[in-house]
């Protein structure tokens, strides 16, 4: 059984910093790309950030140069360095097991459904 566990959400100061921790079991963890997505409320779901098992990262354009993807398949943990955070970025973050190693364009609008597992999100909300 997959099971993907979000921690690191809070309420943060706009300018402020988190770090996403995602803890995955119940697989071999270093050989399946895995995503970031956000949801804000009333909005989508869409991707912010990907890492193939090789090591290959991807960002969606609205958050290059501030988010941080990473992985540490030693302890089955993937994380989200989250720097300058905006109001903008106030939403439920959620991890993801894809379905295979590689990852698809994560700002693509249909990138989810490469996405088979998913955790129970942490929220992040951001005041101005």
């Amino acid at each position: 059984q997959v099971i993907l566990a979000e921690s690191g959400g809070g309420s943060v100061q706009a300018g402020g910093s988190l770090r996403l921790s995602c803890v995955a079991s119940g697989y071999s963890f270093s050989q399946f790309c895995m995503g970031w997505f956000r949801q804000a409320p009333g909005k989508e779901r869409w991707g912010v950030a990907s890492i193939e098992s090789g090591g290959s990262i991807d960002y969606a354009d609205s958050v290059k140069g501030r988010f941080t993807i990473s992985r540490d398949n030693a302890k089955n943990t993937l994380y989200l360095q989250i720097n300058d955070l905006k109001p903008e970025d106030t939403a439920w973050y959620y991890c993801a097991k894809a379905r295979g190693h590689t990852c698809p364009i994560i700002g693509h609008p249909l990138a989810h459904t490469n996405f088979h597992d998913w955790g129970q999100g942490t929220q992040v909300t951001v005041s101005s």
